[in-house]
């Protein structure tokens, strides 16, 4: 991508609160991420939360999307009973169209899940990607998640839960 291009992860404040909205709202971001009012409840819910990492995604200066990461307990009783106790959910988008399927996403995904691994405890990262968003899927396979099974997220429907453990990273 070229020095330009660099993509780096900056902590998000609430200064980003109305950019990040206007990206839920899209439809192409609803499609990857789901409904635009379970997505913009759980950001919130991130944003308010020390143990979250909220992130603007930069591709040189310019903001393309947005990635969180949550201790995955915040969720309480509603994901699934296998998930081991120090896990942490990783959710992003790339939101600007022109630096989709150039590795952008791959690069934060992986600084993010770094990220998790280097500042806390956890012992594994999961993510829960639509079975219906095959290319979500492939990049997090790329990114050394592998599917645990489908699980019934309860606003998008089957989905898979992937997970990369921390003593599969190097």
């Amino acid at each position: 991508m070229g020095d330009s291009g660099a993509v780096r992860l900056r902590a998000a404040t609430r200064a980003d609160w109305d950019l990040v909205r206007a990206w839920l709202a899209r439809p192409d971001i609803q499609d990857w991420w789901g409904p635009v009012s379970a997505t913009e409840a759980e950001v919130n819910m991130a944003f308010g939360s020390q143990h979250a990492l909220v992130r603007i995604i930069e591709a040189g200066a310019e903001p393309v999307g947005y990635a969180q990461a949550v201790d995955a307990t915040l969720w309480g009783e509603s994901l699934p009973q296998e998930l081991e106790p120090g896990t942490w959910e990783l959710d992003l988008f790339i939101a600007s169209e022109e630096h989709r399927g150039k590795g952008v996403g791959q690069l934060a995904l992986a600084q993010l899940r770094d990220e998790v691994f280097a500042s806390t405890l956890a012992v594994a990262v999961c993510v829960f990607p639509s079975v219906r968003n095959e290319r979500a899927v492939r990049a997090y396979e790329k990114a050394g998640f592998h599917w645990k099974r489908i699980w019934k997220d309860p606003f998008q429907g089957p989905s898979w839960f992937m997970v990369a453990e921390r003593s599969q990273q190097v």
